[in-house]
């Protein structure tokens, strides 16, 4: 009897260990993150033509002449979704309302319906284009799936699942990637036209890399871009902004 008990006590603190040290490694995983630098931060900034609030997510509303068209954004892996606050502002400058979505430990994969709350929040809105940018893209071409009132797709460095099939769905896709991508399967990013209506757009920015879609430094693994941060960061918004302009 005592031996089973033992045995009992024996396996039950060995579990116990076990999920220690898991819980203990994911925290310490997900307290490390890249931050938001200094021109990201200055975008956070309201302006005389966009309005910036933070309250969960960020909000970018343009001051006047709002289309009635709405942008989301789902941010890369342990990426603190200010860093992507230039590209979100620009947009907002050409009228559309812009919310990067913050992310449970800065993982998509734990919102992946963040979108909900914010088309929630919006009643005003009526058309919606999402967007992310690696891990956070995934998450959005997952949403756009399942959700009609989705109707445009921005990846950058990023593609669906295999089994998220888009080619059937009435959907604008567009795809940016870096060419000094280093840590994107830029491989899979290209094959990603199989499961996108033929209409998408993919386009390579060159000089471009992986983390030169936010402000946040250098991303560990990356090649190293042959253009800036900022420049990277403009053609970035203005490649999407013509795609929402394109659904107006």
């Amino acid at each position: 009897m005592k031996q089973k008990k033992s045995l009992k006590f024996k396996i039950f603190t060995g579990i116990a260990i076990f999920l220690i040290i898991v819980v203990s490694g994911f925290f310490i995983y997900v307290s490390s993150y890249y931050k938001a630098s200094s021109l990201a931060l200055d975008s956070l900034k309201s302006s005389s033509l966009v309005k910036v609030e933070e309250n969960g997510d960020i909000l970018f509303e343009p001051v006047s002449n709002a289309k009635n068209i709405g942008f989301i954004f789902y941010p890369g892996a342990k990426v603190e979704a200010s860093a992507y606050a230039p590209i979100a502002k620009e947009i907002a400058s050409k009228g559309y309302t812009v919310s990067i979505a913050k992310m449970r430990f800065n993982l998509a994969i734990l919102s992946p319906n963040r979108a909900h709350s914010i088309i929630s929040d919006h009643q005003d809105i009526d058309t919606w284009v999402i967007g992310g940018h690696s891990l956070g893209g995934v998450m959005a071409s997952d949403y756009a799936l399942e959700n009609d009132k989705i109707k445009g797709l921005v990846l950058l460095a990023s593609y669906p699942q295999t089994k998220t099939n888009l080619s059937s769905k009435r959907i604008k896709v567009l795809s940016l990637w870096g060419s000094r991508d280093e840590v994107a399967d830029l491989n899979k990013v290209k094959e990603a036209k199989n499961v996108v209506p033929s209409d998408s757009e993919f386009i390579e920015i060159k000089g471009g890399n992986h983390g030169g879609f936010g402000d946040y430094g250098h991303q560990k693994g990356d090649g190293k871009s042959s253009i800036t941060n900022k420049q990277q960061m403009k053609d970035t918004s203005k490649y999407i902004i013509e795609l929402l302009d394109g659904l107006n």
